[in-house]
């Protein structure tokens, strides 16, 4: 990840940065592994983080983006590219928010599930007939574009989910390699402490639009920021509704920054009359 990167004196210096700032070796596990070490979520959430900032500064020139938006951890890198809050923060803050998530699924064990080819409203009460007949958390945890949901909860009420997602007929409903129940009630652990951190960050009014995941909607003054951001990780993402509101506010060119091109699919499969890309290294 990023190693391109390295090479631009400007962007290995920011990588250093990095490096020194968290006090752990990321840029080179980024760019060498082990790979187990990178899917750690204390590791995964920085690295996207430091690749998405890298691909934004040091590729083109992106002075006429109309908004921003991010996927989960994704919404820090689009406030940091807002000029909402600054990197060095929102860095430590994405290092943190990935320890808290992590000790948060120790704490309350989960996990997720994506459910492909089901209507969100059909999902949704299925979930709340398995909580209300089970007493299991199982909440839809990602809107990512037309019929691809990502179930979160407990292990028995996602797997419940998933078994009365295929009695349903549903085409897929696949358990998601992952260490925690992410954007469910089960992260009210990881919510709290971030909450803490977030208090004595410096945060700004974005000089962009950035849509806010919990809302759709764009972000308004600070305070409100930090409270989203805070809800954000027991709150579903509701990134479909994000792109569609672009999209109705005149955006018609989406670009992903940073590694993959797992948004690029899902706008694609969201809109069909956009000019989808990515930028992952250096043009």
């Amino acid at each position: 990840m990023a190693k391109e990167f390295a090479e631009i004196p400007a962007a290995k210096q920011l990588m250093q940065e990095s490096d020194e700032l968290l006090h752990v070796h990321l840029t080179k596990t980024m760019a060498e592994g082990p790979e187990e070490v990178l899917r750690q979520t204390d590791f995964t959430q920085p690295a996207i983080f430091l690749h998405s900032i890298l691909a934004l500064r040091f590729t083109g020139d992106h002075e006429v983006t109309q908004a921003y938006a991010g996927h989960s951890l994704g919404e820090f890198s689009a406030l940091c590219a807002a000029s909402s809050m600054k990197f060095q923060d929102a860095l430590q803050l994405v290092h943190l928010r990935g320890k808290l998530m992590a000790e948060a699924g120790k704490r309350k064990p989960g996990t997720m599930a994506a459910i492909i080819g089901m209507d969100a409203k059909v999902l949704k009460e299925l979930c709340e007939e398995i909580e209300t007949e089970t007493g299991n958390i199982v909440r839809a945890a990602n809107y990512n574009s037309p019929g691809q949901i990502v179930v979160s909860g407990s292990v028995d009420g996602v797997h419940e989910a998933m078994k009365r997602a295929k009695d349903k007929g549903v085409r897929i409903a696949k358990e998601l390699p992952v260490s925690g129940a992410f954007h469910s009630p089960l992260m009210q652990y990881a919510a709290d402490g971030l909450k803490e951190a977030l208090a004595s960050t410096e945060i700004s009014k974005p000089q962009v639009p950035v849509f806010a995941n919990v809302s759709a909607e764009p972000h308004g003054e600070p305070d409100s920021i930090l409270a989203l951001l805070v809800e954000q990780l027991t709150s579903p993402v509701r990134w479909e509704e994000s792109v569609k509101n672009m999209y109705d506010s005149g955006i018609r060119e989406f670009v992903e920054f940073g590694p993959g091109k797992v948004l690029q699919g899902l706008v694609s499969r969201t809109l069909n009359d956009v000019k989808v890309s990515g930028i992952e290294k250096p043009e």
